[in-house]
């Protein structure tokens, strides 16, 4: 029998029973329960009889409190910060006898389902949290919250700028139990009702003053005042420029003022979608009519994909030449200098279309 358990037993050695004391044999045999089978894997209710960080005790009716083996560090932090003595727990089964004589348990598998249990409650009920930024990702940031709940804050709601072991709040945006994914916010979460009654006083192509909240790679995260309300809007990166970008140029910082242009509204994300280059007339228009239908050009290969070949004209411009419209046996590579005809002009795409220039027409030829 565990001390825990003769302790308990000693306590009662006074009691009465039918006029007389009882003695500590008596009492022991009384305060017996039969014991368990064991068998590693197996599921078993028990109390716990300790609770420290370096010791937790569970009472499963065995002969001994079985002994809690948990090496995962946010597992025994959370063991250690929603459990207390007494509590009620179900333990696997690591080892039914170790060579010290004690049962090996796991409380894995019943903190798991105490935790998705919680988030559930946290995600309806929209309470703030406190999280600490653990690690910085291309796409956001991996956080945990002081009861161990380790997850995901997407740059797209994130607010301002975090860094590495700073301490902020968040909510529980949505959790997904089966691929293991809890995902946090920032922002000021709206209903589609609201976000359709807010939408209702911007149009499209009006342009608006928005403050930057947030800066990924890919995109402007900004804030829309919108009467009584906020709402959010989003710059993508092939918004921000009419040049091409890669990512987010470096001179953008939060908390600035910029004026964009609404775009139209994206009710799944309840989004505004925003453009900084359409402010302004597209240069490109103008260089595009440099190019007139059967114009001779020449440029070097950019790139070849499967649908055909992308041509730089200089200043900016882009040539293209269909995959059908390269003359059978004819290959290009990177970097090569190749002479062609002007046949259209792609305003949308701010391409020249083009088709290779011939002395004569090879046999195939389309």
């Amino acid at each position: 029998m565990s001390t825990s358990k003769i302790n308990r037993a000693s306590s009662m050695v006074h009691s009465a029973s039918s006029g007389r004391a009882q003695t500590m044999a008596e009492l022991m045999k009384s305060v017996q329960t039969p014991i368990v089978s064991l068998q590693k894997g197996s599921i078993i209710t028990g109390v716990i009889t300790k609770l420290t960080s370096s010791e937790i005790l569970v009472d499963i009716g065995s002969k001994t409190d079985a002994v809690v083996l948990e090496k995962d560090r946010n597992i025994l932090k959370n063991i250690l910060s929603t459990l207390k003595l007494g509590d009620s727990v179900q333990v696997s089964i690591l080892n039914p006898e170790s060579d010290f004589g004690n049962t090996v348990v796991s409380l894995r598998r019943f903190i798991d389902e105490k935790l998705w249990g919680n988030l559930s409650a946290l995600t309806k009920s929209k309470k703030d949290l406190e999280i600490t930024i653990n690690e910085v990702t291309r796409g956001g940031f991996l956080v945990t919250t002081p009861d161990g709940i380790t997850g995901f804050l997407p740059n797209s709601h994130a607010s301002g700028n975090l860094e590495i072991g700073q301490k902020t709040s968040a909510t529980l945006l949505e959790f997904d139990k089966l691929e293991h994914k809890i995902i946090f916010s920032q922002k000021k979460t709206v209903s589609v009702d609201e976000f359709a009654k807010a939408a209702k006083t911007l149009k499209i192509e009006q342009k608006i003053e928005t403050v930057i909240n947030s800066i990924a790679p890919f995109g402007i995260f900004v804030t829309v005042p919108v009467e009584q309300s906020v709402l959010e809007g989003f710059i993508h990166v092939s918004e921000i420029s009419w040049e091409k970008l890669e990512s987010v140029p470096q001179e953008y910082k939060v908390g600035e003022r910029l004026e964009a242009l609404v775009l139209g509204f994206d009710k799944k994300s309840s989004r505004v979608n925003l453009s900084i280059k359409r402010t302004t007339a597209d240069p490109n228009i103008e260089k595009l009519k440099q190019y007139p239908l059967d114009r001779k050009v020449s440029g070097k290969v950019i790139k070849v994909i499967s649908s055909g070949v992308i041509i730089d004209l200089s200043d900016g411009v882009e040539g293209f030449i269909k995959k059908e419209k390269i003359p059978v046996g004819t290959s290009y590579n990177e970097g090569a200098t190749i002479a062609a005809t002007v046949s259209n002009v792609d305003p949308k795409n701010h391409r020249v279309l083009l088709v290779p220039y011939l002395t004569k027409k090879s046999i195939g030829y389309r």
